[in-house]
C-alpha cells in the first residue's frame, strides 16, 4: 500500500537523472534559465495548481478543526478543557484510550515482528500474495471487523466455545473474552494494524545488507549481540515509525470499540460521538482538542527518536532465502499459522455467520437484505444503503482525485523548479497540511462539520454533501503518498524536449506525464474510492436517518436486538467485506506486476 512500506517507490525517486536537469550538453546557458523562468512564482507550490487544495483544505478541515478549538475553549481559555478533564468519567475515558493503545500495541508487535523477519528476509511459496493480502485487513472497513469480532465471541461463538473446552470458563460466562472484553478490543486491533508492522518493518529488514551481520558473526558476536548491536538500531526507526501509526490508530480506535465495547468501554473517538449525539458540543470539542494534542506529542516524539537513531548506509540490500534448519523452518510456519488464525479466521467465521440460521444454513439473512419497511433499518434496505456506498464513495474518490492530483502537481513543480534538496518553508507548511488529515480521526472531521457547516457561505448542515466530502478528507493523503513519488521519479530531461518541441506546458503534463502516471492514478482512485466506501467514523455523525451508507446501516443492525437483525448485519458486512478485498486486491496485484 502506498501509504506505508512502500519503500521502492521512494527508491525510484533518485533513478532516471535528476528531475529538471537541462536536457543535453549544449547550450548550457539556456538550459539552466529555463528553470529559473518564472521570477517570483518560485517560493513554494505555484499558486495556480495550489489555490484549490489550499482552499479544499482550509474551507473543509482548518476552519472546521478552528471551530472545534474554539468550541472546546468557550470563552474560558484552556480552563474550559481543564474543566472537562476534572470529570472523573472523562479521565477515566482518556486513561483508557492511553492504556489500551499501550496494550493493543505490544501485542500488535509481538504478533508482527516475527512475520516481519519471514517476509523481509526469508523466501517461501506464496509470498507475494501473501504480501499483498496483507494490505486487505488495513483497509478493511471497522464495521465488518466488529461484526466478525462479536460473532467470534458471543457467548455461544468459537472463542468461547474453545475456552470451555481448555477449562477456562463456560459458555455461558466466558472467562477472557466477551461483550466489553478488553482483550477482544485488543485483538481486534492486533488484526487492524499487524499488516503495518509486518509491511514497514518487513522492508526494512529485507534492505538491511547481510554483510554487516555476518561480519559481526566473524567477528565473534553472538546472534544475540548481531541483533541487540546491529539489527536492532537499523530497524530503529521502522520500528518507531510503525509504533506511532499503531498506537494513534488504536488510541484513536471508533467502530471497533463502539461496536465491540458494549457500552462499558469508551475511547475518547467514541465519548466524542456520545457527546455529539447528546448535543453537548463543548464537551465533545474539548475531548477533540485533547485529543489532538496527543496525536501531535506522539508524532512529534517519533520523529524526533527516528533523527536521533536513523543510521545511514548505501549497502545493497541482502535479499531472502529460503528456511534452513528445523529451527528456521519452525519459526516461519509458526509466524504464517499465527497470522493465518488472526487475519483468515474472522474474516471466515463471519462469512460461515450470514449462511447460518436457526433451520440450518440458508440466505435468509441475504434475501432480507433487499428488504424495505419498517423492519429494516430506518425503512431503508441493507442494498440501498450499498448504493449509498458506492456513489457517495465514487463521489469522495473524485474529489480526493482532484485535490490531491492537483496538490501533487503543485508540489512536483516547485521541486523541479528549486530542486528537492531545497528547503522550502512554504512548501514543508503545504506537504504538511496535506497529511494533517492521518493525524486528526475521522469522528474528529466529522464534529468539525457539526460545528463549523452551519452558517453561511457554507450551510450545509442538511446537505448529504458532507458524507463525501468528509471521506474525500481521510482519502486526500493517501491519494497524495501515492501520486507523487510517481510523479518524482519522471524524467524531467523528457518533459524539457517537449517543452523544447514547442509543447505548452498543459501539452506537456497531458502527453509526457499522463501516460507515465495512468497506473499510480488508477491505484490512488482505486485505493480513495474503498477508503470512502468503508469509512464509519464521520459518517457515523453525518449520515441521515434515511441516507445510511453501508457500514453506517452495519452498525445500525449490530445495535439492534433480534437474530434477523443480527444475521443480516453478517451478511452486509460480508457483502461490504468481499467489495473491499476486490478493490485492494485488484491494486495490489497491478502494482505488484508493474514492480516486478
Amino acid at each position: 500500500m502506498a501509504c506505508f512500506g512502500d519503500h521502492g517507490s521512494e527508491r525510484g525517486e533518485s533513478r532516471g537523472g535528476r528531475p529538471g536537469a537541462p536536457a543535453g550538453g549544449g547550450g548550457g546557458g539556456g538550459g539552466a534559465a529555463g528553470p529559473r523562468a518564472g521570477g517570483r512564482g518560485r517560493r513554494g507550490p505555484p499558486r495556480a495548481l495550489a489555490v484549490v487544495p489550499l482552499l479544499f483544505m482550509g474551507a473543509l478541515f482548518v476552519w472546521p478543526f478552528a471551530a472545534i478549538v474554539g468550541r472546546g475553549l468557550d470563552g474560558g481559555g484552556f480552563g474550559a478543557v481543564g474543566d472537562v478533564l476534572g470529570d472523573p468519567w472523562v479521565r477515566g475515558v482518556v486513561w483508557f484510550s492511553a492504556w489500551q493503545a499501550a496494550l493493543s500495541t505490544v501485542v500488535t508487535f509481538a504478533i508482527g515482528l516475527p512475520c516481519a523477519w519471514v517476509f523481509g528476509r526469508r523466501s517461501f511459496v506464496g509470498r507475494r500474495l501473501l504480501w499483498s493480502a496483507l494490505v486487505v485487513p488495513f483497509v478493511m472497513p471497522t464495521v465488518v471487523v466488529a461484526s466478525a469480532f462479536t460473532t467470534l465471541s458471543a457467548p455461544d461463538g468459537p472463542l468461547n466455545r474453545l475456552l470451555a473446552t481448555l477449562g477456562w470458563g463456560s459458555p455461558d460466562s466466558p472467562a477472557l473474552v466477551g461483550p466489553g472484553s478488553v482483550w477482544i478490543l485488543v485483538v481486534a486491533h492486533a488484526f487492524f494494524n499487524v499488516a503495518v508492522v509486518i509491511r514497514v518493518v518487513g522492508t526494512a529488514w529485507g534492505d538491511i545488507d547481510t554483510r554487516l551481520t555476518e561480519s559481526a558473526a566473524v567477528l565473534g558476536a553472538s546472534p544475540a549481540r548481531v541483533l541487540r548491536s546491529v539489527t536492532v538500531p537499523l530497524l530503529t526507526p521502522s520500528i518507531v515509525a510503525s509504533g506511532a501509526i499503531v498506537y494513534l490508530f488504536t488510541f484513536t480506535s471508533f467502530g471497533v470499540v463502539l461496536l465491540l465495547g458494549a457500552g462499558r468501554r469508551r475511547t475518547i473517538e467514541v465519548e466524542i460521538y456520545e457527546q455529539v449525539r447528546l448535543l453537548d458540543l463543548s464537551t465533545a470539542a474539548a475531548l477533540a482538542l485533547v485529543q489532538v494534542v496527543v496525536v501531535v506529542a506522539v508524532l512529534a516524539l517519533a520523529s524526533r527518536v527516528q533523527r536521533q537513531r536513523t543510521v545511514a548506509s548505501s549497502h545493497p540490500a541482502g535479499g531472502r532465502r529460503r528456511a534452513r534448519g528445523a529451527l528456521e523452518r519452525l519459526l516461519v510456519g509458526a509466524s504464517l499459522t499465527v497470522l493465518a488464525l488472526l487475519v483468515a479466521v474472522p474474516l471466515l467465521v463471519l462469512v460461515v455467520r450470514s449462511v447460518q440460521t436457526t433451520s440450518g444454513v440458508a440466505l435468509t439473512y441475504w434475501e432480507a437484505l433487499g428488504r424495505s419497511g419498517r423492519d429494516t433499518v430506518a425503512g431503508v434496505s441493507a442494498l440501498a444503503a450499498a448504493r449509498n456506498s458506492l456513489v457517495l464513495g465514487a463521489a469522495a474518490a473524485t474529489v480526493a482525485m482532484v485535490v490531491g492530483v492537483l496538490a501533487a502537481a503543485a508540489l512536483v513543480t516547485a521541486e523541479r523548479r528549486h530542486g528537492r534538496r531545497t528547503r522550502s518553508a512554504s512548501r514543508g507548511a503545504f506537504d504538511a497540511l496535506l497529511m494533517l488529515p492521518l493525524g486528526v480521526s475521522a469522528v474528529t472531521i466529522g464534529l468539525g462539520f457539526v460545528v463549523a457547516l452551519d452558517r453561511p457561505p457554507l450551510d450545509l448542515r442538511d446537505s448529504v454533501a458532507l458524507i463525501p466530502l468528509a471521506q474525500a478528507l481521510v482519502a486526500i493523503p493517501f491519494v497524495v503518498r501515492t501520486v507523487l513519488p510517481a510523479w518524482r521519479a519522471v524524467d524531467g530531461r523528457w518533459r524539457d524536449a517537449a517543452s523544447v518541441l514547442g509543447a505548452s506546458p498543459l501539452r506537456v503534463a497531458w502527453e509526457v506525464d499522463r501516460p507515465l502516471l495512468a497506473r499510480p492514478l488508477a491505484v490512488a482512485a482505486s485505493f480513495a474510492f474503498a477508503i470512502a466506501v468503508g469509512e464509519f467514523g464521520a459518517t457515523a455523525l453525518l449520515a441521515g436517518p434515511d441516507t445510511p451508507t453501508l457500514p453506517v446501516a452495519i452498525g445500525r443492525l449490530l445495535g439492534r436486538p433480534g437474530e434477523m437483525n443480527r444475521g443480516q448485519a453478517m451478511a452486509a458486512s460480508t457483502l461490504l467485506m468481499v467489495l473491499t478485498a476486490a478493490i485492494v486486491m485488484a491494486v495490489e496485484w497491478r502494482r505488484e506486476r508493474t514492480d516486478g
